[in-house]
């Protein structure tokens, strides 16, 4: 089997899978793209996450992880749903209305992982799904599976941003795909957009300025900035704004993986409810939902500060 034959059954393995796109790079390091994270960390634009600063090897070079790797293959699956924030209460960003992407995507990956050792059962693989010191953007970007934005996501023009990432690093050689052409021009929505103004450059974002950090990421004895609070606008559990104005995902389509769809149709969280839950009641509220990670005391805090600021 040539490269360009086993390239082709492996995307065929991953769109079979149930993936929306998919991309292969060549396994050498981000020479570039590291300097560039290496800037933001130095700009101490990662907030409070420290460990986005360890492993920098890794980050640069994917063979630290897996000796011998001769190629990357990144995925793209699209979690769009078509409904909006309904009802009062704290808002919900759309990648957490439905189950946790870290319970769907890898049994998708082991599919594709499946395909290659079929082809060789001598080739190593790893795989993850937002879940290692792997630049999944930029290799994203080298892969062809889109351009980054000016908001950090990477676009598609079929589903623009709305889409989960996958990566599979292998020892198999695969045929690299063409890298796509940025099509931002000189749109800045996202930029315009941003409430507190956390895009501070085109594809620079500062996380202490951002309302995603700070409602998902920070810890819960963390206070939010003043900034934050300001333009918090309703949002409990991440934010959508940078999203919802690039032009490019007036093209996106519906998903086609109900789990991502809102349980029970719930888009907004009510926070007086929230404020009211138990350990347990949370534990089962939000089992195998990406609204687990800030955790109650941290989800807590966060209806704190859209009750307060709507009652200012």
């Amino acid at each position: 089997m040539t490269i360009t034959e086993r390239t082709s059954v492996i995307r065929q393995a991953a769109l079979d899978a149930g993936f929306d796109a998919v991309g292969v790079a060549e396994a050498v390091p981000l020479y570039d793209a590291f300097t560039h994270y290496e800037d933001w960390i130095a700009r101490s634009y990662h907030g409070s996450l420290g460990y986005m600063e360890r492993n920098a090897e890794k980050r640069r070079d994917v063979t630290e992880i897996l000796p011998g790797a001769r190629s990357v293959i990144v995925v793209a699956l699209n979690y769009y749903t078509p409904f909006e924030h309904r009802g009062e209460g704290g808002k919900v960003a759309r990648y957490a209305w439905g189950d946790d992407y870290h319970d769907v995507i890898p049994e998708r990956l082991d599919r594709i992982v499946a395909a290659i050792k079929a082809i060789d059962p001598t080739a190593e693989c790893k795989r993850y799904t937002d879940t290692g010191p792997i630049l999944e953007k930029q290799w994203a970007v080298r892969a062809g599976l889109g351009w980054q934005g000016k908001h950090s996501n990477i676009l598609r023009r079929d589903i623009g941003s709305w889409f989960f990432l996958g990566v599979i690093i292998t020892t198999m050689p695969l045929e690299p795909s063409k890298p796509m052409e940025d099509h931002c021009g000189t749109c800045t929505a996202c930029i315009d957009g941003c409430p507190t103004k956390a895009i501070v450059e085109p594809y620079v974002v500062d996380a202490r300025s951002c309302i995603s950090y700070w409602t998902i990421e920070a810890k819960a004895h963390e206070e939010f900035p003043s900034n934050v609070v300001e333009h918090l606008d309703g949002w409990i559990f991440g934010c959508d704004v940078c999203q919802d104005v690039c032009p490019w995902n007036r093209f996106q389509r519906p998903t086609q993986e109900r789990r991502f769809l809102p349980r029970g149709g719930v888009t907004v969280l009510d926070t007086g409810e929230m404020l009211s839950l138990s350990p347990d009641a949370f534990a089962s509220r939000f089992k195998g939902s990406p609204i687990k990670r800030p955790k109650l005391a941290g989800l807590q805090r966060n209806a704190k500060a859209v009750e307060q600021r709507r009652n200012e």
